[in-house]
């Protein structure tokens, strides 16, 4: 038994990394990845109407909100230190061709001007993309079934520089098309924008953790799927494609979305690109945390805080995430 003991035993000198473990203030001192307020960006869903403060029912904590109520909500975000917000509209009526998306008069540039004008510390960004405002729910002009690339293009250069022209802060294309980071960054540029950055959607995969967005914005496709534009979820070095692309049109950031299962993306982006890279914590990831939670099946902030630090440690400079306010709450 002494031998055996004797055996086990480790030499003197040997490796114990244990040692960096033995207490709480001494595994913080030497952590390698920290998720900050700096790192976040809270998604925000705008809807006509006052006093509108709806919650979805598929996103706990999560609301549609009329200006009025979202200039407040936002006023809570930066209270908490959060540095930027990404827009979402709803519109009052949706056509063929997502016209509410590209109105001056819109909800999205509606939001952008409150905000512009409550003079809060916050980075405003604006998604461009038609889904929110096409009756058939897809991403743009349909000719067919299929989604007519060029057409589309055009509408989205419109509705950034609407945005632009509202306030928007950056303009975040999500769309897909093909082309349409050099198309907006040419339509900015030549209309007094050169200043504004894009953060493009570059690597933007079809997901099925889409779902309760889709409640959200209330932008389900009302036929087929989006798989024609958004990407093949088994494609890597079609990713770094396609956010080659992106950059070489004129994207100042990308991003990467879904993140979860997309951490691979964000690491090969980070060691190839000296660029920022945003990745989306989103919706999906953000409701099986809480459905599980609810249920008791996990703790919800060690599960949460786990994500968000795998996503920041794969090489994530800036984080999507719903989770954003409980987040900032939580952090000393």
């Amino acid at each position: 038994m002494k031998q055996m003991e004797k055996e086990l035993v480790l030499e003197i000198g040997a490796p114990r990394p244990r040692r960096l473990r033995s207490n709480p203030l001494l595994r913080r001192m030497v952590r390698e990845t920290q998720v900050r307020r700096e790192d976040l960006i809270l998604p925000l869903f705008v809807c006509p109407g006052s006093g509108v403060r709806r919650e979805i029912s598929s996103m706990p904590g999560n609301f549609q909100l009329s200006v009025d109520q979202l200039v407040e909500e936002c006023r809570q975000v930066a209270g908490l230190g959060i540095p930027g917000i990404i827009l979402f509209g709803l519109p009052p009526h949706k056509d063929a061709v997502g016209s509410s998306g590209y109105d001056p008069q819109g909800i999205v540039p509606q939001a952008l001007r409150a905000l512009k004008e409550a003079q809060l510390e916050l980075v405003l960004i604006a998604d461009v993309c038609l889904c929110e405002y096409t009756d058939h729910g897809h991403c743009g002009v349909l000719q067919g079934e299929e989604v007519a690339n060029d057409p589309t293009v055009e509408l989205l250069g419109r509705e950034a520089l609407v945005y632009a022209q509202a306030g928007a802060d950056i303009i975040a294309p999500s769309d897909m098309m093909d082309g349409r980071v050099g198309y907006i960054r040419r339509v900015l540029d030549t209309q007094g924008f050169s200043h504004l950055p894009i953060m493009a959607y570059a690597a933007k995969f079809a997901s099925g953790f889409y779902g309760p967005f889709r409640e959200a914005a209330e932008s389900t496709p009302q036929f087929g799927d989006r798989k024609g534009y958004q990407m093949d979820p088994a494609n890597a070095r079609e990713a770094l494609r396609e956010i080659e692309l992106d950059l070489r049109e004129g994207a100042d950031m990308i991003m990467v979305k879904p993140a979860l299962a997309y951490l691979d993306i964000i690491r090969a982006a980070r060691e190839r690109y000296q660029v920022p890279v945003a990745a989306y914590n989103v919706s999906g990831e953000f409701s099986m945390v809480k459905a599980a939670a609810q249920l008791g099946w996990i703790d919800e902030v060690r599960v949460r805080d786990e994500i968000l630090l795998a996503i920041k440690r794969a090489g994530a400079d800036l984080i999507l995430t719903y989770f954003a306010k409980d987040v900032a709450r939580a952090l000393p």
